[in-house]
């Protein structure tokens, strides 16, 4: 089934904000639907088979929303024909004919998907929310037509407690638990009433998220503040230049726009010399989904609230948060609290310090105000050049796009022994004439690995924020596939022929979206839904790979300037003594969010009241500093609301810093983080068995124990417990 059921409780979950890797959605078909679905196929371009090279790619040039509906349709009639011909099946249920059978449905209404995760998340339009908000009933319906069918649910049950199971390979096994463990906890085991109303909660969540996903979009494209020249104080040239750029496209020519993402807000915070103007855009950008008008988030996060909870209280859960847990890597919402917790102590300890320094620097300039929030990052700033001898648009200048990409790309090549091509401009089709495609190759075979599709800048319709996916996936149950990998940022396009110069935090996150990639390119499964993963376990490797950036063969060789001149080693010297700056700020907006997940999702909704006065009496409770917001405050926490990935799960960025910290410290012990028999056991161990294996073992294999705690705060310069 590709895991559509899990997809189709939202459709605008399936790409939804974050970084996480999307469902593989495509395969070869070889059931006995093959000749009945091919028919069908060749009256709607978003259904067809992809054609062309590199085992064929989507055809992005000929797609059309005017076909989206129809194929949609239709490719959920086709899935359900399927899986009446896995019920229908005399013989007694087994893997091959139940099991095996379901991960070969649904291929080509996961063609579709693939067509519809880019309208919502690159090329989003009204036209294309107006199909979503059509749709969502009736994908909702067929998701509860699916995981309610008790004569496929019968039939997995029966393979998941059968004699066979013990004779069938681990990753079998593990596909086998995982099929049954999805219908089991999306209502399969519901009856009569109770399963009516599961499909109907089902339906008005789903139609909550594009609500929800709607109002945030609608608010990051309409909010721009307009600035004029002799407000630009304090600007680097780059940001300035873009600020331009973006004006002139929203037709206001000589003006400067500083877009409502945080690709725009957060560089002109760090440097704009302009107070009131600081203040006025933190306001705009945390006042999103918040407005009190039609496209108000309140609302829609309480009925979200209300209705998980009565949901998995059918199931028997005492809240969405243990439902949540119970098959990931912390298992407990009191685990997941246990280790944010300790971590908020330090961290809340850690900004109180930044703005004791902030406040000092601001008195003996004569400033005569007090740290507020749009003020952190500008005078973390100024700390940080004043302590470090650092400045950020310094650095800027070693941070050239491209070279990051190439660096990039030999990171991948020496841990993975991956090389990349790029592909002549329309050798394969892409969804912005700005995006670039590269092939992978293994370098030891030269054999094909798969594709990396390039989407860089940001532009209307296009989501904020950096995301992974995979447009298809490793498999090989009906012949080997490869990868059709892809990054997605929002990085402010540059005036023609000028280099894109970037931040060390993007940069960073470039890395981190990579690691992704790598992830998937790295795959060696057989079935696609093991390329699947675990929410507390799937940022470990991407996160994971921001450890590179700063490897000595990244530094010496790639951050060079445009005159080619490489970062000086005193500048080098002056970031790794600045690696820990500002954490308890990057902590502690991260926790004050995961932290409200958490509360959001273990209590009773009843008890919630105004959203507004629930998110400032817990962050009053938990100690949050005044100085500081939650990184996404609720209204615009596309993470847990606009679907069902990181609801109850934020939490797993901060795990997966644990297994982080831990790994880096094993490649710290071999001498290198190069170090070629390290490398071969993490990819070997972490990133190709994907979720073939559970993450603790998997962790295990390649660490020889558990990982450790105290990891994360030795590596965050926090106090360690011993």
């Amino acid at each position: 089934m590709r895991h559509l059921m899990m997809i189709t409780v939202s459709a605008a979950a399936m790409f939804a904000a974050g970084c996480t890797p999307a469902t593989d959605t495509a395969a070869t078909n070889t059931t006995t639907t093959t000749e009945t679905t091919e028919t069908v196929m060749s009256d709607n371009e978003l259904l067809a088979e992809w054609t062309g090279p590199y085992g064929g790619t989507p055809d992005f040039e000929h797609a059309s929303l005017d076909d989206l509906a129809a194929a949609i349709r239709e490719g959920m009639a086709m899935n359900l024909a399927e899986i009446d011909a896995i019920t229908a099946n005399p013989e007694p249920a087994n893997f091959e004919n139940t099991i095996i059978a379901m991960e070969r449905s649904g291929e080509p209404l996961g063609r579709v998907f693939t067509f519809w995760g880019i309208w919502s998340s690159n090329n989003s339009t009204e036209e294309f929310r107006d199909i979503r908000n059509e749709l969502t009933p009736e994908l909702s319906a067929f998701n509860s037509q699916v995981t309610q069918n008790a004569a496929l649910f019968a039939r997995i049950r029966a393979v998941y407690e059968g004699d066979e199971m013990a004779s069938l390979r681990p990753d079998q096994q593990r596909l086998v638990w995982l099929t049954y463990n999805s219908f089991a906890r999306n209502g399969a085991t519901l009856t009569g009433p109770a399963a009516e109303r599961y499909a109907a909660i089902s339906q008005e969540l789903a139609q909550l998220y594009n609500t929800f996903s709607n109002n945030l979009l609608h608010d990051e494209d309409t909010y721009v503040t307009y600035i004029s020249a002799d407000q630009l104080s304090g600007l680097p040239e780059s940001l300035v230049q873009a600020a331009a750029n973006a004006a002139t496209d929203r037709g206001h020519e000589g003006e400067y726009a500083i877009t409502n993402t945080r690709s725009s807000m957060d560089p002109f915070l760090t440097f704009s010399d302009e107070r009131d103007l600081r203040e006025s855009v933190w306001r705009t950008y945390y006042s999103r989904g918040n407005n009190g008008d039609e496209f108000d988030n309140n609302q829609p996060i309480l009925d979200i609230l209300r209705l998980r909870d009565e949901r998995v209280e059918l199931l028997g859960y005492d809240n969405y948060a243990e439902w949540r847990l119970e098959d990931r890597m912390a298992q407990t919402p009191q685990r997941a609290m246990d280790l944010m917790e300790g971590v908020w102590t330090a961290a809340v300890a850690r900004i109180h310090e930044e703005v004791a320094d902030m406040q000092a620097l601001a008195d003996s300039e004569g400033a005569d105000i007090t740290i507020e929030p749009w003020d952190y990052r500008y005078y973390a700033e100024k700390v940080r050049a004043a302590r470090y001898d650092l400045d950020s648009d310094e650095v800027k200048q070693y941070l050239q796009l491209d070279n990051l990409r190439q660096a990039m790309f030999y990171v991948a090549g020496e841990l993975f022994g991956f090389d990349f091509r790029e592909l002549p401009a329309g050798e394969v089709t892409v969804w912005n004439p700005a995006m670039r495609v590269f092939e992978v190759t293994d370098r030891t075979s030269g054999e094909n690995v798969g594709l990396w599709y390039l989407d860089p800048y940001a532009r209307p319709g296009k989501q904020s924020g950096a995301w992974a996916n995979s447009l298809r996936g490793h498999t090989t149950i009906d012949g080997e596939t490869n990868v059709l990998a892809t990054n997605n940022s929002n990085f402010v396009e540059p005036s023609p022929g000028q280099p894109v110069l970037v931040s060390w935090d993007d940069a960073t996150t470039f890395f981190h979206e990579f690691g992704h990639a790598l992830h998937a390119l790295s795959s060696n499964v057989d079935y696609p839904t093991l390329n699947g993963g675990v929410r507390d376990f799937t940022e470990f490797q991407s996160q994971l790979l921001e450890r590179w950036l700063l490897t000595p063969e990244v530094v010496n060789n790639y951050l060079v300037n445009t005159a080619g001149e490489p970062m000086p080693q005193e500048l080098i010297a002056r970031i790794r003594a600045a690696n820990n700056f500002n954490q308890g700020f990057s902590t502690g907006e991260y926790l004050a969010s995961a932290l409200m997940d958490m509360v959001y999702h273990t209590t009773d909704p009843a008890a919630i009241g105004d959203v507004q006065t629930f998110e400032q009496t817990t962050l009053d409770n938990l100690g949050m500093p005044d100085e500081i917001v939650m990184r996404h405050r609720s209204t615009q926490f596309g993470h847990i609301f606009e679907g069902e990935g990181y609801a109850a799960g934020y939490y797993g960025y901060m795990w997966a810093d644990v297994l982080t910290a831990d790994a880096a410290e094993a490649f710290e012990e071999a001498g290198s983080y190069y170090d070629p028999e390290t490398a071969h056991r993490l990819v070997e161990t972490l990133f190709a068995p994907r979720n073939s294996v559970d993450p603790a073992e998997a962790y295990r294999a390649f660490r020889g124990r558990d990982a450790d705690v105290q990891a994360l705060m030795r590596d965050r310069g926090f106090p360690v417990t011993e």
